[in-house]
């Protein structure tokens, strides 16, 4: 079972986050049906999020979305998580492959992109508007980006590891990451003997495969220093998605009703494709006829301004899309 463990080291002056990312990784490549770059990328990403979850929220029901987009085949790739241990997540372009590097290795950067942007968004629920930044990519790995945002836009510094391994079949054997930092007060002696120990670690997959992940921060990333676990027992991780018929009804609302009705003329109805999870629903006529019809959309370009039971999409005197003045009924 995925997992994550949270702890203090050195006296308290260093804050671990570590999670055994493997069968629910796994299971995001398979739903996805990824490729060995896009996968990797998509559970490093899952991974990263979840670890931020623990770094930069607060109340339970508060989520983070890391974003990365750059010039890479992959598109953007994205993960949503919260501190109740789901995380969801996709890539734009899941099939998309790039040979190994000359070591032997995914080459994540290269999918990922050099020039682009990674961001992060706090959605506080329930209060409070979502609050976002970002910062540029620095070399399309993940770990070192999300770093380097840690670094720029929360003034945290951060060490960073993540990874993912396939088998030659092109099945996730083990996936995990870890996050280490430095508190205020921290005793500045046990720094270089961090750094000395992740430098000895290795690759974290490869750790992975010979020791628990609670053994490696315990023994290897906090050997010489007092290391306290501040989870027992462990927080489960999963895959999971928020999707259901009532939400992908409501995606379906914003085509026409003229366009509704093609559908099941055409098709005897409409089937939608979650993008975070991959997951299928078959609406047939009753559920898309069922869609109310008492909404408001632009005279010039039919875009829904406001449909009856929702939350308006839009306000008052601002401008449609095709630059019409919005107005709406009372």
């Amino acid at each position: 079972m995925s997992h994550l463990i949270r702890g203090l080291g050195a006296s308290g002056g260093i804050r671990v986050v570590a999670a055994d990312t493997t069968e629910l990784v796994r299971h995001a490549t398979e739903k996805h049906a990824t490729s060995p770059t896009a996968g990797a990328a998509l559970g490093r990403t899952l991974t990263g999020a979840l670890l931020l979850s623990h770094v930069l929220l607060k109340h339970h029901r508060d989520r983070v979305t890391l974003k990365l987009r750059g010039d890479g085949p992959l598109g953007g790739v994205i993960a949503d998580a919260g501190l109740d241990g789901t995380v969801r997540g996709y890539v734009s372009n899941p099939h998309a492959d790039l040979p190994l590097r000359p070591d032997g290795k995914l080459d994540v950067g290269g999918g990922v992109g050099h020039v682009g942007e990674i961001s992060v968004i706090r959605a506080h629920a329930p209060y409070g508007e979502p609050y976002g930044s970002s910062s540029d990519l620095v070399s399309g790995e993940i770990a070192e980006d999300i770093a380097t945002y840690l670094a720029r836009s929360e003034q945290i510094a951060s060490a960073l590891l993540l990874g993912v391994h396939f088998d030659a079949k092109g099945r996730v054997t083990s996936s995990g990451g870890v996050i280490l930092q430095a508190l205020p007060g921290a005793d500045e002696a046990a720094l270089p003997l961090l750094e000395a120990n992740i430098k000895a670690l290795g690759q974290l997959t490869s750790a992975m495969h010979r020791a628990p992940l609670t053994d490696i921060v315990r023994n290897e990333l906090m050997w010489g220093m007092d290391f306290e676990i501040l989870t027992d027992p462990p927080l489960q991780l999963r895959f999971a998605c928020r999707c259901s018929e009532e939400k992908a009804l409501e995606a379906l609302a914003y085509f026409t009703p003229a366009e509704r009705a093609a559908m099941i003329a055409e098709d005897g109805g409409a089937e939608i494709v979650c993008h975070w999870c991959g997951d299928k629903r078959w609406l047939g006529p009753e559920a898309i006829l069922g869609i109310s019809s008492n909404e408001v959309r632009c005279p010039d370009c039919a875009t829904l301004w406001f449909r009856d039971g929702q939350t308006r999409m839009v306000r008052e005197q601002e401008l449609c899309a095709c630059g019409r003045k919005v107005e709406l009924p009372n």
